[in-house]
């Protein structure tokens, strides 16, 4: 099956999003016109989803994140995200519910797919948003993004195998809500 880049979205594909989405045909007409837009070809590259990033955080960095993020969007992994992908990952971080949530958060944190989050995956991910929003602790800080892994992994990892499960994940995460926050790229 090949890319559709169709300026078009056909009536299957508005019909696919709505039902395996929380977004309404209007909604998804919208969203395809604006990408559309900013995306001519019908590709959103990494670069061009860091520029995006880049309007929303001018006083950081986002770069390391948003391309942390972009693996996360580009479900088939060919180093492009097309509109479905793109809407469906919106669809999960806008308006999914916790456990949808949760489960992309995993995915984001669990850089190499392992289907586990290690302390170094986790420490990668604080220290790109530390860098997004232009905060730099000093080491001596409470806050520096090796004592908030350390904080989390003591909270989230029960059996001390410094690795995280999606079952872990998901209990600590639930147990406290600034972790999933954090990471909330547009909703709640």
């Amino acid at each position: 099956m090949g890319k559709k880049n169709s300026k078009q979205l056909s009536q299957d594909t508005i019909d696919r999003l709505t039902t395996n989405t929380y977004f309404t045909e209007k909604e998804i007409r919208e969203w395809h016109k604006g990408f559309l837009k900013d995306c001519p070809n019908g590709l959103l590259t990494e670069k061009g989803f860091i520029k995006i990033y880049k309007q929303f955080f001018p006083h950081g960095d986002p770069t390391k994140f948003a391309s942390l993020v972009f693996r996360v969007f580009d479900e088939n992994n060919d180093g492009s995200i097309e509109f479905e992908e793109f809407i469906r990952a919106l669809s999960i971080t806008s308006r999914g519910n916790m456990d949808e949530k949760l489960h992309w958060a995993f995915r984001l944190y669990d850089v190499d797919n392992d289907g586990y989050i290690t302390r170094e995956e986790m420490y990668n991910i604080v220290e790109a948003i530390y860098q997004m929003v232009g905060q730099q602790p000093l080491p001596d800080d409470e806050n520096t993004p090796q004592k908030r892994v350390d904080k989390i992994f003591n909270q989230m990892d029960k059996n001390n195998d410094n690795r995280l499960t999606l079952e872990e994940f998901r209990e600590g995460s639930k147990a406290d809500p600034r972790i999933v926050q954090a990471l909330s790229l547009g909703g709640e």
